[in-house]
């Protein structure tokens, strides 16, 4: 029995790569029934990531082209709260499983569709990663330094960020919906619209005239002294995020440089200030700074390895990792007071005939 905000919560996740199956981690960690329909006989390709990604819900085999499978996968459908898909706008139509052919057999079915372009606009049809996505909507371009080509972000900006999470965020708001009028419908996520909208603040800000179209020259891209990066003694990096005057006016207390804290936001002072805690920090190794650091309310923390993370004393205190079949991973997030969600947990693959009595009997 699932436990967690979203127990009985049927959700159908046909495979996927990428933000697809990222948003469905998420959400069978706040406690939904998931079912995974994997390609019979082999996965649609392989993650390095599987063993963390895939955990929570038990793989289904099926052939989509098998009128047999076909049958039993439209039973499930009847039975979902949720179908979600990842495929190129089109495909889901051409195996018989498009909206139309899903709502018309189950109309309270959340039909939840994450694509990079979305379903409609003219590269709708074309192929693309969270770096062309993001592309196209300001926040590559504001990354990285002035003259240099924007670098290569981890996908969490448009394939998480802007894709799985707006996607999870949709399927919950069209539950309610459906919950409450008994009307399913079409969840349409794209990654360039999520990501767009997670531009929101800096769009804002460059129409204000508050933000420059140079890189690296802006209050949250690198350019403000109080807002960086710096390597230390030992080759680590410590992360500076002292952008409120209380807390810059510590962190030059602390670093032993005479700077006037009022003069914080004179961009004139910015790059001497920076050659100094760039000195300064390079005295001593990351870990001492830390160590200095931590009574003082300042916004520094040290910059942690992956392997690093989980030892942390506060992600250590608040349980942010878990150790399940081997794998160090984050556990389920957010926290709730009184519906906790599941431990993350692999599961067993299922025949399409027990996946059918499953939700059957639950």
């Amino acid at each position: 029995m699932s436990t967690g905000p979203l127990q009985n919560t049927k959700i159908l996740e046909f495979e996927g790569l990428g933000p697809a199956p990222f948003c469905a981690m998420v959400l069978a960690g706040l406690g939904a029934d998931i079912l995974r329909i994997a390609r019979s006989g082999q996965r649609a390709r392989s993650e390095t990531g599987d063993a963390i990604i895939l955990r929570g819900r038990p793989s289904v085999a099926a052939n989509l082209k098998n009128p047999a499978d076909l049958l039993q996968i439209q039973a499930l459908i009847q039975a979902a709260d949720v179908l979600i898909e990842g495929y190129r706008p089109g495909v889901m139509e051409r195996l018989g499983l498009g909206p139309e052919t899903c709502l018309a057999a189950n109309k309270r079915l959340v039909y939840a569709r994450m694509t990079g372009w979305g379903q409609t606009g003219p590269l709708a049809p074309r192929a693309g990663h969270d770096i062309n996505y993001i592309s196209l909507t300001g926040a590559l371009h504001a990354m990285g330094k002035p003259g240099e080509p924007p670098p290569v972000p981890l996908n969490l900006v448009g394939d998480y960020g802007g894709g799985a999470m707006f996607l999870a965020t949709g399927i919950l708001a069209a539950l309610l919906h459906a919950r409450a009028t008994g009307q399913g419908q079409v969840v349409d996520a794209a990654m360039t619209d999520g990501t767009a909208t997670l531009m929101s603040l800096f769009q804002a800000m460059s129409q204000a005239g508050a933000w420059t179209e140079t890189r690296h020259a802006n209050l949250l891209d690198g350019g403000a002294p109080f807002y960086r990066c710096y390597a230390c003694a030992d080759g680590g990096f410590v992360a500076v995020g002292a952008i409120e005057p209380q807390f810059f006016a510590i962190l030059v207390r602390v670093m032993g440089i005479d700077f006037p804290p009022e003069n914080q936001y004179n961009r004139s002072t910015w790059p001497d200030l920076t050659a100094r805690l760039e000195q300064t920090f390079l005295e001593k190794p990351r870990d001492a700074w830390a160590e200095i650091f931590a009574p003082e309310d300042a916004c520094v923390t040290p910059v942690l390895t992956l392997a690093e993370a989980p030892k942390h004393p506060h992600n250590v205190a608040r349980d942010t990792y878990v150790t399940t079949n081997g794998f160090t991973q984050p556990a389920p997030a957010p926290r709730f007071s009184n519906s906790m969600p599941p431990p993350p947990a692999s599961a067993a693959p299922l025949t399409l005939d027990a996946a059918i009595a499953r939700w059957q009997n639950a």
